[in-house]
């Protein structure tokens, strides 16, 4: 007997763009990140390029009848949701396209690719004006600040001038545009969306790398992917704003040249928060089984374990418990389960150390006489920061990132990152010491030790 078939249906994108050999942008990039975001990717190719981390190193375009012929046979049979454009090489493909966005009743996101990011041109220059006709017939165009330039003779320099790019890219036809900020200076990178209620303003912090290979693609691919399901312009905008600011933050490294941004990262960080989520009731178990030796490292305020998924951005990454860990007669007991989202304090410490070293685990630990005896006898790697020099809130947004930077800010290349980092407390504000650790086993031996050696010197 066979067994019974159990078919999984999903939205359907469409991608017309051309092909990287090397895996990082166009059609490649645009399935990958479709598929990552739960929808399935239909490919019309309109260029074949011998691509790589590095550059281009040759381009051979389709004929147009041969882009039609892929755009007819995916409308024909596949009940499209959405439809975004990359690399479309020559006027004629940009034409043809335009006819289909005329009159085809879907979203069209349109990404004027026209340059690598390498530098290598990706678009004949008698096709740029071609583009105006494919503008007005989109649902959202989103160049980055050099096409915004071409399209609209705007110099792009900061965020007056996008401002005017993305009302420009509007009275061009374009239902709104997400005019990218990422080749403008400064140290945040900012993004702004104009659509008719106004301009929506998304900002990121710059992230140090070059690895920023398909990430045009990949935005506005998610941004499709979120149509395509169902998601209003503005929420499809905002999911792929800050996936993709996780897909630079954590880039693939491949390729002898910078790397590639992660195509797939949300997906491998949900797939790990189960692991991540375990890992931190393991140590919660071996503190409780290891009894009153336990009691010795729990401060006033009560402990909290904490640990943050390979890919964490934000808080809601970073499993805790939820509560605090609190001394009993007996030993130590959490007051409830672990849940992601359940700290905020310990959360934040361990995601800021983390712009300076792969920690994933941390705990908060009690620090008196006996603590910094223990640490300073044991060689553990300690550093520390002063609260009576924390900077105010409207110098600084967050304490525990400042704490952090202070911690690593002085560690030379060579020096191995510190284990735990002492934060002596002020008026009103219990002395503390911060654990960390690069996985659970490790972060559980060093509380326990902690533990073990403080109780017997109490």
């Amino acid at each position: 007997m066979s067994r019974r078939a159990v078919p999984d249906a999903r939205a359907v994108a469409l991608t017309i763009a051309g092909s990287d050999s090397g895996g990082g942008a166009g059609i490649q990039a645009d399935l990958k990140t479709m598929e990552a975001h739960g929808v399935f990717g239909t490919s019309a190719i309109t260029a074949a390029t011998a691509q790589h981390t590095r550059g281009v190193e040759s381009t051979h375009v389709l004929p147009v009848d041969e882009v039609e012929a892929q755009i007819a046979a995916v409308r024909d049979d596949f009940d499209v949701g959405a439809v975004k454009t990359g690399m479309l090489a020559t006027a004629a493909i940009v034409e043809r396209v335009a006819d289909h966005a005329r009159d085809w009743a879907v979203p069209f996101v349109v990404d004027p690719v026209m340059v690598a990011t390498s530098g290598d041109r990706l678009l004949a220059p008698e096709a740029e004006t071609a583009y105006e006709d494919l503008l007005a017939a989109s649902t959202l165009v989103t160049p980055n600040a050099d096409e915004a330039a071409v399209l609209t003779g705007i110099e792009i320099t900061d965020e007056e001038t996008m401002r005017a790019a993305g009302d420009s890219l509007r009275e061009l036809g374009a239902d709104a545009a997400l005019v990218k900020g990422g080749h403008v200076d400064g140290d945040s990178v900012v993004d702004l969306l104009a659509t008719a209620e106004g301009t929506r303003r998304f900002e990121s912090e710059r992230v140090d790398t070059a690895a920023t290979h398909g990430s045009g693609c990949t935005l506005s691919s998610a941004i499709a992917a979120h149509l395509a399901r169902g998601a209003s312009l503005e929420t499809a905008v905002e999911a792929g704003v800050g996936f993709v600011r996780r897909a630079v933050r954590y880039p693939l490294d491949v390729g002898r040249g910078p790397g590639a941004v992660h195509h797939l990262v949300d997906l491998r960080d949900r797939a790990a928060r189960d692991e991540t989520g375990e890992d931190v009731e393991f140590v919660v178990e071996q503190l409780t089984d290891a009894g009153v030796e336990t009691r010795a490292i729990v401060p006033e305020v009560g402990m909290n374990v904490v640990g943050a998924t390979p890919y964490a951005e934000e808080t809601g990454d970073v499993a805790a418990v939820e509560g605090r860990i609190t001394r009993t007669l007996s030993g130590v007991r959490p007051n409830r389960g672990v849940r992601f989202g359940a700290s905020s304090h310990v959360a934040r410490f361990l995601l800021s150390t983390r712009e300076f070293h792969d920690y994933r685990f941390a705990a908060n630990c009690r620090f008196d006489e006996v603590v910094e005896e223990v640490l300073t006898t044991h060689d553990w790697q300690v550093a520390s920061f002063e609260r009576a020099e924390e900077p105010t809130a409207e110098e600084e947004a967050s304490t525990m990132g400042w704490g952090a930077r202070q911690a690593f800010a002085d560690l030379g290349e060579d020096e191995a990152p510190p284990t735990v980092v002492v934060d002596h407390g002020d008026v009103g504000k219990e002395p503390m010491a911060r654990v960390l650790a690069e996985d659970a086993e490790t972060l559980m031996k060093r509380l326990v030790g902690l533990a073990v050696w403080v109780s017997a010197r109490r």
